[in-house]
């Protein structure tokens, strides 16, 4: 079974930067999705990547993450800049069914697995 591990959460001032890192317990193929969930809300999907590095983003966010992954460290990347305090949220990786980052990335029941999520807090 594929196991994920987030790192890089904290705390960061509004307008800051933090990287998030998904790293898993072997090489694979998958698409990985990132997620989030704010207090009181819903879990939503932020951004993915296929096996090929192309790559899905939510509109809350296009233009300030980015997303990346290294397959010789088995681990995925989401750089997030200009962070506002709407972005403070539990940030969870999860591996896609796929390789690739289909029309439906953002539905959470499409991942196989799951971490454990990292804290993302934002002041203002």
């Amino acid at each position: 079974q594929l196991q994920l591990v987030e790192s890089g959460g904290g705390l960061v001032q509004s307008g800051g930067s933090l990287r998030l890192s998904c790293a898993t317990s072997e090489f694979t193929l998958n698409a990985i999705g990132w997620f989030r969930q704010a207090p009181g809300k819903e879990r939503e999907g932020v951004s993915c990547i296929s096996s090929s590095g192309s790559s899905a983003f939510a509109d809350s966010v296009k233009g300030r993450f980015t997303i990346s992954r290294d397959n010789a460290k088995n681990t995925v990347y989401l750089q997030m800049d200009s962070l506002k305090p709407e972005d403070t949220a539990v940030y969870y990786c999860a591996a896609y069914k796929y390789p690739f980052c289909g029309a439906g990335w953002r539905e959470d029941g499409k991942y196989k697995y799951w971490g454990r999520g990292t804290q993302v807090t934002v002041s203002s």
